[in-house]
């Protein structure tokens, strides 16, 4: 489930008068608009506050042509800066050490992560630099509208200023702060803001074109039942969003038990007519050292074997052709660094590929190989679906006929060989396992028939966990 999708539908429902219905007994929003007009006009005949600049374009009656949508009848189109006070913030100097380090809060663009709750800040001011500063009241929608996160918005629940990348909308008692806020974070007018900002690299949309942004106004009680709706929705959402993550969890640790418990042969049952795996190890190499079988260890299922992992496998550690050569890289051989393996078991693309004269000063693994990170990020697993090259950073498990390959993927990326990885790296500040020290970690092993079964059921059951949670 998409709840970013989700959000922005209530939101959407909301600004469109879909998500309550109207009332008939509601003062409709013109009524009230004119109202505000009117308080309007008298302050700034008693001087209190300026009347704002007009273009030629500028009129001062509504354009109710070519609206954005249709509302509801009892609904007003208008403009931002008609329904509220406008205020680009601005920075006391940084020079003045008086006017910092208070407890004003001075809001950026950062601190508006807190959303619907923003009163916190990383800088704050003292009531000296607060007097530079343009003060705003509690319940100011603040909207970041220079630079790369515009449109990043929140709303205050304490008095404080905030600096000129921010555009602070102070509502009048046409709107309420909450709904304003939610029309702010909705994609519509998400779209405008970053559609009436300048077109350059750094966007920018000052405080006459963000104020003539069209705006949709419901009747105030109507607002207030919207305000009610969305959040009683989006709390929902928040429940299934938490929800969603838990469920991820549980889904990461289930594949982690089901791999304990495949490579401890308690995941399928096992067969006495599989040829043991002992058996299969001295017939393909009679000089195997096995370190013990379920004869000389009683905890191991019937059958099964330990050997160190160079008796299955073969241990490759990649390298990397000089990179002053241009002529080894560029082709189509596969280069793969940890960041492939972020993919998931089968890794078939590469960030990089090298050319046949890369590829002869390089160490080829087969398809089938399980490449395992060494250094840095230990333990990231990836199966090669396609032969390729490696890095240094990473050792590749290329299986013998004692092994299947899938098998020994999901041995090397179960937390067992995770935990015996770690026990073996060096302790220094970047973590490293060698080729040796990897090849002589000893693993289980069962009878070849039943790692295929093995493989298959982990694969089964890994497939319903993969569907519930692309269904999320």
């Amino acid at each position: 489930m998409n709840t970013k999708a989700l959000r922005q539908k209530i939101l959407d429902l909301a600004i469109h008068g879909k998500l309550v219905p109207q009332d008939p007994n509601d003062e409709p929003a013109s009524v009230l608009l004119e109202r505000i007009r009117a308080e309007k006009e008298r302050l700034i005949k008693e001087g209190k506050i300026k009347r704002p600049k007009k273009s030629k374009t500028t009129s001062d009656k509504p354009h109710y042509e070519n609206v954005p949508f249709e509302v509801p009848s009892s609904w007003v189109w208008t403009t931002l800066g008609d329904i509220a006070e406008i205020i680009t913030g601005n920075t006391p100097s940084k020079d003045i050490k008086e006017y910092y380090s208070g407890n004003i809060p001075f809001f950026k663009p950062t601190d508006l992560e807190q959303g619907i709750h923003t009163k916190y800040s990383k800088d704050r001011l003292t009531p000296l630099g607060f007097e530079q500063s343009r003060k705003l009241p509690a319940n100011s929608v603040l909207v970041t509208c220079i630079g790369a996160t515009i449109g990043k918005t929140g709303l205050t629940t304490v008095e404080g200023t905030c600096n000129q990348q921010i555009n602070a909308i102070i509502p009048t008692s046409a709107i309420l702060a909450k709904f304003l806020f939610y029309v702010c974070i909705s994609d519509y007018m998400q779209h405008e803001i970053k559609a009436n900002a300048s077109a350059t690299t750094l966007p920018i949309l000052n405080k006459g074109n963000f104020s003539k942004i069209a705006i949709t106004i419901p009747p105030l009680q109507e607002q207030s039942r919207i305000v009610k709706e969305i959040e009683h929705w989006l709390s929902l959402v928040d429940c299934i969003e938490e929800n969603k993550d838990n469920l991820q969890k549980t889904i990461r640790e289930a594949k982690s038990k089901i791999l304990t418990l495949a490579i401890h042969g308690k995941l399928v049952p096992q067969d006495p007519t599989d040829e043991p795996a002992a058996e299969l190890l001295k017939r393909i190499n009679p000089k195997t050292e096995i370190a013990c079988d379920n004869g000389h260890y009683q905890k191991l299922p019937e059958g099964w074997a330990v050997c160190t992992l160079k008796n299955i496998c073969k241990v490759i550690t990649g390298s990397t052709p000089s990179k002053s050569n241009p002529i080894y890289y560029g082709g189509n051989i596969p280069f793969y660094k940890p960041a492939d393996l972020d993919f998931g078991r089968y890794v078939k693309n590469a960030s990089e590929y090298l050319s046949e004269e890369g590829m002869c000063v390089s160490r080829v693994v087969p398809a089938g190989s399980t490449a395992v990170c060494c250094i840095g990020t230990i333990g990231k697993v990836g199966y090669l679906v396609n032969a390729g090259t490696t890095n240094q950073q990473i050792n590749c498990a290329i299986p013998s006929k004692a092994v299947y390959d899938v098998f020994l993927f999901y041995l090397c990326s179960s937390s067992w060989f995770y935990n015996n990885l770690i026990r073996k790296s060096s302790a220094v500040t970047i973590s490293i396992v060698n080729k040796s020290k990897m090849e002589n970690i000893e693993v289980p092993l069962p009878p070849l028939e039943e790692q295929h079964r093995i493989v298959f059921k982990i694969e089964e059951i890994f497939a319903q966990l993969d569907a519930i949670e692309a269904s999320l």
